[in-house]
């Protein structure tokens, strides 16, 4: 099989004696040795072998195969959500006295990471703005170990250019980390660009469904050693049963996330304008400010879009209040449109002039574009805002 996509449907942990069309699920918390000899060969990496359900799963696996596949990567590791996928591509590689580079456009629970759990540790960071790439290479210093991106961000959208900041990476001999959540490995494949890991939260549109907690790092095979020995220790370890989930999610993830960009594409062309808005942010609108970046580093413009409602928070809060199918949740990804205020709810920690630094304000809306008839969804948003 030489498409990924097709791998993504067809590659499945070895069947049992049942012969089986779709995967069982192998809910087991251990798995047992034919020898005392087998036993003392698989702990010592001798002879590979699932051990414990905390260390490897047939389940878990599949999933972490079908993702490298995706995303181009030697190996992978899957975790209980996303902010412990986050979080261990951090705390496995860095060191007291260790310094990250950071967008400074990164999802809430990351900013707080970065702020008030890593420097108990001894590890310092500094922001750079997407739009000011001269500002990077002046906050690289000789502790520098690891440059951190989001892109798309969320909830901003901004992009950072993945071709320049490989060379960069490559050039400081740093380690590149992007998280891909927002794009999908169907839009861009960071690794291409010289990521050395990419992060997922799974549980957005990998799963796709809002069923599920999960996250993924992929990407170099040494490091992904470090992130499982970190792991296998620490315990962030994704269950048997949201890995079947999620691996079944894989096998529609080219076609949802098609249609999630057809839909937020006629709906952002359909937004633009409204007098009710300030602005409507969408990667693939010419009148977004990263346009060109965007068509040259994605296929297409992805599920999200944002739009300022004018009026701030009270005009935010009218709009979200009268909406009659799309869900008020802090989810994403989903089958069904969600709407949610980031400056109220995901990124309500960041005090005010962090919200602003990363284009946060009170009348901020972010929609996750859903698989409803396009009609349908452009009709609930339409008559929420003609009610601000």
């Amino acid at each position: 099989m030489s498409d990924n996509e097709t791998k993504a449907i067809r590659l499945q942990a070895k069947r049992s004696h049942n012969r089986e069309h779709s995967v069982p699920l192998y809910l087991t918390s251990s798995f047992i040795f034919d020898s005392a000899e087998q036993a003392r060969a698989v702990f010592a990496d001798e002879e590979a072998g699932n051990i414990y359900s905390r260390f490897s799963n047939p389940n878990v696996d599949e999933l972490v195969q079908k993702m490298c596949y995706l995303e181009k990567a030697e190996d992978g590791f899957a975790f209980a959500t996303g902010m412990s996928a986050v979080f261990t591509s951090m705390a496995a590689l860095l060191s007291a006295g260790d310094h990250v580079l950071a967008g400074r456009a990164v999802f809430g629970s990351t900013h707080q990471l970065l702020t008030s759990i890593l420097p108990r540790w001894g590890i310092t960071h500094s922001y750079a703005d997407a739009d000011k790439p001269e500002e990077w290479e002046r906050l690289i210093t000789p502790q520098t170990k690891m440059i951190l991106v989001e892109t798309p961000s969320n909830p901003g959208l901004e992009l950072i250019d993945l071709e320049w900041l490989g060379e960069l990476k490559r050039k400081h001999n740093l380690l590149l980390v992007v998280d891909n959540c927002f794009a999908t490995p169907i839009l861009q494949t960071p690794i291409d660009f010289g990521a050395d890991l990419v992060v997922h939260s799974a549980t957005k549109y990998i799963d796709g469904q809002g069923r599920v907690l999960g996250g993924m790092i992929v990407g170099r095979q040494d490091l992904i050693k470090e992130i499982r020995f970190f792991s296998r220790h620490t315990g962030p370890a994704l269950s048997p049963f949201n890995a079947w989930v999620l691996s079944k999610s894989l096998e529609t993830l080219s076609l949802r996330i098609d249609k999630h960009c057809e839909n937020a594409m006629k709906l952002a062309e359909t937004l633009e304008g409204n007098p009710a808005l300030e602005v409507v942010n969408y990667p693939f609108l010419p009148s977004f400010a990263q346009y060109e970046l965007a068509k040259k580093q994605m296929k297409q413009g992805g599920g999200i879009l944002t739009f300022v409602v004018k009026g701030g928070y009270e005009a935010a809060k009218r709009f979200m209040d009268n909406l009659q199918m799309a869900t008020i949740t802090s989810n994403l990804g989903d089958t069904r449109t969600i709407a949610t205020h980031p400056a109220s709810t995901t990124h309500s920690k960041l005090s005010p002039e962090e919200k602003a630094a990363t284009g946060i304000s009170d009348g901020l809306i972010r929609v996750s574009v859903g698989l409803e008839s396009i009609q349908d969804i452009i009709g609930d948003i339409e008559q929420a805002l003609a009610k601000v």
